[in-house]
Protein backbone atom coordinates (compact mmCIF):
# COMPACT_ATOMS: atom_id res chain seq x y z
CA UNK A 1 0.00 0.00 0.00
CA UNK A 2 2.14 2.74 -0.52
CA UNK A 3 4.78 4.76 1.39
CA UNK A 4 4.70 6.57 4.52
CA UNK A 5 4.78 9.44 3.17
CA UNK A 6 2.09 9.05 0.87
CA UNK A 7 -0.06 8.07 3.80
CA UNK A 8 0.93 11.53 5.22
CA UNK A 9 0.16 13.38 2.52
CA UNK A 10 -3.30 11.97 1.73
CA UNK A 11 -4.20 12.54 5.95
CA UNK A 12 -2.64 16.45 5.61
CA UNK A 13 -5.09 16.66 2.31
CA UNK A 14 -7.98 14.90 3.96
CA UNK A 15 -7.23 17.49 7.31
CA UNK A 16 -7.10 20.24 4.87
CA UNK A 17 -10.30 19.20 3.21
CA UNK A 18 -12.15 19.23 6.34
CA UNK A 19 -10.83 22.32 7.53
CA UNK A 20 -12.06 23.87 4.63
CA UNK A 21 -15.52 22.09 4.96
CA UNK A 22 -16.11 23.21 8.45
CA UNK A 23 -15.11 27.17 7.36
CA UNK A 24 -11.86 27.26 9.43
CA UNK A 25 -10.36 29.35 6.52
CA UNK A 26 -13.10 31.82 6.78
CA UNK A 27 -13.04 31.70 10.35
CA UNK A 28 -9.41 32.35 10.49
CA UNK A 29 -9.87 35.42 8.34
CA UNK A 30 -12.76 36.54 9.76
CA UNK A 31 -10.90 36.50 13.34
CA UNK A 32 -7.53 38.57 11.32
CA UNK A 33 -9.90 40.59 9.85
CA UNK A 34 -11.81 41.72 13.62
CA UNK A 35 -7.93 41.87 14.94
CA UNK A 36 -6.88 43.90 12.01
CA UNK A 37 -9.57 46.54 12.52
CA UNK A 38 -9.25 46.27 16.39
CA UNK A 39 -5.60 47.38 15.93
CA UNK A 40 -6.57 49.44 13.00
CA UNK A 41 -9.45 51.19 15.47
CA UNK A 42 -6.62 51.70 18.42
CA UNK A 43 -4.08 53.04 16.28
CA UNK A 44 -6.84 55.21 15.03
CA UNK A 45 -7.83 56.53 18.40
CA UNK A 46 -3.73 56.93 19.31
CA UNK A 47 -3.62 59.16 16.53
CA UNK A 48 -6.70 61.02 17.88
CA UNK A 49 -5.25 61.13 21.13
CA UNK A 50 -1.75 62.20 19.81
CA UNK A 51 -3.30 65.04 17.85
CA UNK A 52 -5.38 66.21 20.65
CA UNK A 53 -2.18 65.75 23.19
CA UNK A 54 -0.70 68.45 20.17
CA UNK A 55 -3.62 70.77 20.27
CA UNK A 56 -3.77 70.60 23.98
CA UNK A 57 -0.03 71.35 23.94
CA UNK A 58 -0.30 73.85 21.83
CA UNK A 59 -2.81 76.02 23.69
CA UNK A 60 -1.27 75.83 26.78
CA UNK A 61 2.09 76.84 25.31
CA UNK A 62 -0.05 80.12 23.75
CA UNK A 63 -1.75 80.68 27.04
CA UNK A 64 1.62 80.27 28.63
CA UNK A 65 2.92 83.25 26.55
CA UNK A 66 -0.22 85.49 26.83
CA UNK A 67 0.59 85.00 30.97
CA UNK A 68 3.71 85.77 30.09
CA UNK A 69 3.18 89.18 28.29
CA UNK A 70 0.60 89.78 30.43
CA UNK A 71 2.87 89.46 33.29
CA UNK A 72 5.51 91.75 31.83
CA UNK A 73 2.68 94.39 30.95
CA UNK A 74 2.04 93.89 34.59
CA UNK A 75 5.66 94.75 35.47
CA UNK A 76 6.31 97.42 33.19
CA UNK A 77 2.74 99.35 34.47
CA UNK A 78 4.10 98.74 38.06
CA UNK A 79 7.48 100.15 37.03
CA UNK A 80 5.48 103.28 35.74
CA UNK A 81 3.08 103.75 38.31
CA UNK A 82 6.34 103.10 40.74
CA UNK A 83 7.99 105.69 38.96
CA UNK A 84 5.08 108.39 39.17
CA UNK A 85 4.45 107.85 42.96
CA UNK A 86 8.38 108.35 43.53
CA UNK A 87 8.11 111.70 41.22
CA UNK A 88 4.85 112.83 42.96
CA UNK A 89 6.38 111.59 46.25
CA UNK A 90 9.26 113.97 45.67
CA UNK A 91 7.46 117.07 44.38
CA UNK A 92 5.39 116.99 47.36
CA UNK A 93 8.07 116.99 49.14
CA UNK A 94 9.97 119.66 47.57
CA UNK A 95 6.97 121.61 48.12
CA UNK A 96 6.42 120.99 51.72
CA UNK A 97 9.95 121.96 52.13
CA UNK A 98 9.42 125.31 50.10
CA UNK A 99 6.43 126.07 52.10
CA UNK A 100 8.42 125.06 55.87
CA UNK A 101 10.88 127.64 54.18
CA UNK A 102 8.89 130.48 53.09
CA UNK A 103 6.63 130.00 56.40
CA UNK A 104 10.43 129.96 58.86
CA UNK A 105 11.42 132.94 56.31
CA UNK A 106 7.95 134.88 57.43
CA UNK A 107 8.53 134.08 60.93
CA UNK A 108 12.10 135.71 60.72
CA UNK A 109 10.86 138.56 59.14
CA UNK A 110 7.95 139.06 61.73
CA UNK A 111 10.31 138.41 64.20
CA UNK A 112 13.23 140.93 62.70
CA UNK A 113 10.23 143.69 62.47
CA UNK A 114 9.25 143.14 65.84
CA UNK A 115 12.56 143.27 67.02
CA UNK A 116 13.30 146.70 64.91
CA UNK A 117 10.34 147.93 66.54
CA UNK A 118 10.67 146.95 70.33
CA UNK A 119 14.75 148.71 69.66
CA UNK A 120 12.49 151.50 68.47
CA UNK A 121 9.95 151.79 71.51
CA UNK A 122 13.61 151.27 74.16
CA UNK A 123 15.27 153.99 72.05
CA UNK A 124 12.37 156.21 72.08
CA UNK A 125 11.86 155.48 76.07
CA UNK A 126 15.31 156.50 76.66
CA UNK A 127 15.07 159.56 74.93
CA UNK A 128 11.68 160.67 76.23
CA UNK A 129 14.10 159.90 79.38
CA UNK A 130 17.09 161.84 78.46
CA UNK A 131 15.31 164.45 77.25
CA UNK A 132 13.22 164.92 80.74
CA UNK A 133 16.44 165.40 82.54
CA UNK A 134 17.60 167.48 80.48
CA UNK A 135 14.73 169.61 80.46
CA UNK A 136 14.55 169.16 84.42
CA UNK A 137 17.65 170.69 84.52
CA UNK A 138 17.01 173.78 82.38
CA UNK A 139 13.76 174.69 82.78
CA UNK A 140 11.77 175.31 85.91
CA UNK A 141 8.51 176.39 86.69
CA UNK A 142 5.44 176.54 85.30
CA UNK A 143 7.08 176.85 81.78
CA UNK A 144 9.00 173.98 81.80
CA UNK A 145 6.30 171.76 82.94
CA UNK A 146 4.51 172.61 79.77
CA UNK A 147 7.14 172.19 77.34
CA UNK A 148 7.97 168.78 79.20
CA UNK A 149 4.79 167.37 78.64
CA UNK A 150 4.23 168.94 74.84
CA UNK A 151 7.63 167.40 74.24
CA UNK A 152 6.95 164.34 75.78
CA UNK A 153 3.46 163.60 73.46
CA UNK A 154 5.09 165.19 70.60
CA UNK A 155 8.16 162.68 70.71
CA UNK A 156 5.73 159.66 71.75
CA UNK A 157 3.33 160.52 68.57
CA UNK A 158 6.83 160.44 66.14
CA UNK A 159 8.31 157.61 67.84
CA UNK A 160 5.25 155.03 67.63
Amino acid sequence: MGSAELWVLVAFLIFIGLLVYVGAPAKILGALDARSAKIKAELDEARALREEAQRLLSDYKRKREEAEREAEAIVANARKDAEFYAADAKAKAEDFVARRTRAAEQKIALAESQAVAEVRAAAAEAAVSAAERVLAGQAKGPLSDELFDRGVSELRTKLN
